[in-house]
C-alpha cells in the first residue's frame, strides 16, 4: 500500500535523496522547499514520476496537506549558509518544527526531524552518546543552528508528550556524496572542488581537528530505518559513521584521489568550530540493526566523479 510522504528540503542534498528512495520504494512523494539552499536540479529527474509532486513553499509559512509520513530535512545545513541570514535559519529550525509538528497532529501522520550533531557543540565527551547533553554557545557564530535544532528537538519532544504526535528525532553527522552544493563550505566539498581546479586546500585550524563522514547513501537508509520503527521509539538517534578522521587526513586523500597538484595552506579556526566529532551509533547497530557500508574512498571517489561532471 502506498504511502503519501512529505519531504521538506526535498531538492536539498538529503532531501533529494531520501526523495529518490522513497519512490524506489514505492511510496507517493511530495517535494517541499524555498530553493533557498535546495536546487530543482536535484530532483528535476523525477519530474516525470507521477507519483513525485514538487511544490515551492517555505516552512516557515504554515502548510496545510494530507499525509501519511513527513521527514522535516528543511533547513540550511552548511555554516555559510545558515550564518548567511541567522534569524531566517533560527526560524526555519523553529517555525517550521511548529508548522509540520502541527501538521503531523492534524493529520496522524508519523514525523521525523532530521537534528543534528551540531546540538553536541564542541564536545566534552567523545564519541558522542545520545545521553550526552552537549556544549554549546547559544551567543556564538553557529548558535542560529545549533540551538535552532536544539530547539526543535524540544518541541518534537513536547508535541509528543502532550498532543500524542508519533516523533523520531534523528542526529545527522558529517554526511557528503553528489548533489552537495558546490560553495556550501563544507570540508568535503571544499576540498574536492579546490582539488579539480588546482587551487590551494584551505584547511582552518592545524588540521588535527577530526570529523566522522557518512556516505549518503548510508544515511538516507538509517532515516528509513528510523521511521519505521514502532511508535514507542522516538529517538534522539545518532547517525552516522563512527569512523573518525583528521581533517588533514582527508585533504591527502583528496588529493591523492583526484591527482591534483594542489597545495595545502592553513587559516585560522573559526569561532566555536569543533574540535571533535564522532558518533556512537551503539543504539542504531542495536535499535535499527543499521550501520554504514560505504568506506570513505569508494564515497570520496563518488563525490569526485559528480564535481567533475560539471
Amino acid at each position: 500500500m502506498k504511502k503519501r510522504i512529505l519531504v521538506t528540503g526535498g531538492a536539498g542534498f538529503l532531501g533529494s535523496h531520501l526523495c529518490d528512495r522513497l519512490l524506489q520504494d514505492g511510496n507517493e512523494v511530495i517535494c517541499l522547499d524555498n530553493y533557498f539552499t535546495g536546487q530543482k536540479q536535484n530532483v528535476i529527474h523525477l519530474l516525470h514520476n507521477p507519483y513525485f509532486e514538487l511544490i515551492r513553499h517555505d516552512v516557515t509559512m504554515p502548510f496545510f496537506i494530507e499525509v501519511d509520513e513527513i521527514y522535516n530535512l528543511a533547513c540550511p545545513a552548511s555554516p555559510i549558509h545558515y550564518q548567511y541570514n541567522p534569524i531566517k535559519t533560527i526560524k526555519t529550525s523553529v517555525m517550521g518544527a511548529i508548522n509540520m509538528l502541527g501538521l503531523a497532529k492534524r493529520t496522524k501522520a508519523k514525523i521525523l526531524q532530521a537534528s543534528t550533531s551540531e546540538v553536541y557543540g564542541d564536545p566534552k565527551i567523545h564519541p558522542q552518546p545520545e545521553h550526552y547533553w552537549g556544549h554549546v554557545n547559544p551567543i556564538g557564530l553557529r548558535a542560529c543552528y545549533d540551538e535552532g535544532k536544539r530547539s526543535a528537538e524540544t518541541l518534537f519532544i513536547n508535541y509528543h508528550k502532550q498532543n500524542n504526535v508519533r516523533i523520531k528525532i534523528a542526529r545527522i553527522f558529517n554526511t557528503y556524496g553528489p548533489r552537495m552544493h558546490p560553495n556550501d563550505g563544507r570540508v568535503v566539498s571544499n576540498f574536492i572542488v579546490q582539488a579539480l581546479k588546482g587551487e590551494n586546500i584551505t584547511i582552518y585550524g592545524d588540521g588535527s581537528q577530526t570529523r566522522s563522514f557518512c556516505y549518503v547513501d548510508d544515511l538516507i537508509g538509517g532515516l528509513i530505518s528510523l521511521m519505521q520503527t514502532g511508535d514507542e521509539f522516538t529517538g534522539p538517534i545518532n547517525i552516522g559513521n563512527p569512523t573518525e578522521f583528521r581533517i588533514i587526513e582527508l585533504a591527502n586523500k583528496i588529493i591523492e584521489l583526484t591527482g591534483s597538484a594542489s597545495k595545502i595552506i592553513y587559516e585560522p579556526l573559526p569561532e566555536d568550530d569543533p574540535m571533535q566529532r564522532q558518533p556512537d551509533i551503539s543504539m542504531a547497530k542495536k535499535i535499527l540493526d543499521w550501520k554504514p557500508d560505504v568506506p570513505l574512498d569508494l564515497g570520496l571517489q563518488r563525490t569526485i566523479d559528480y564535481f567533475s561532471s560539471f
